[in-house]
């Protein structure tokens, strides 16, 4: 299984297919999840606008990915102060 990491709380179906490169164009996408391709959490999935959040696993073009989030970097914050 394949983890893709999404920067938002959530990412379209068929945006979700082209961003981890299952498909190669938008159209591509569409046709996939209109002809039953696609399988989101283990059923057919039809609606190319679904939403797919954190956790979610999608098996599409002979991959199983998992939607996940992606991981925060830790922020350091240095304060400078000046002499005097």
């Amino acid at each position: 299984m394949r983890r893709v990491e999404i920067h938002t709380e959530f990412i379209r179906l068929d945006a979700f297919l082209k961003y981890a490169g299952v498909s190669l164009t938008g159209g591509e996408a569409k046709w996939a999840v209109q002809e039953g391709e696609v399988r989101v959490n283990g059923e057919v999935c039809t609606q190319r606008g679904k939403k797919l959040v954190p956790g979610d696993r999608v098996q599409a073009g002979g991959e199983e990915l998992l939607v996940a989030r992606e991981e925060e970097q830790p922020v350091f914050r240095v304060k400078l102060r000046r002499k005097g």
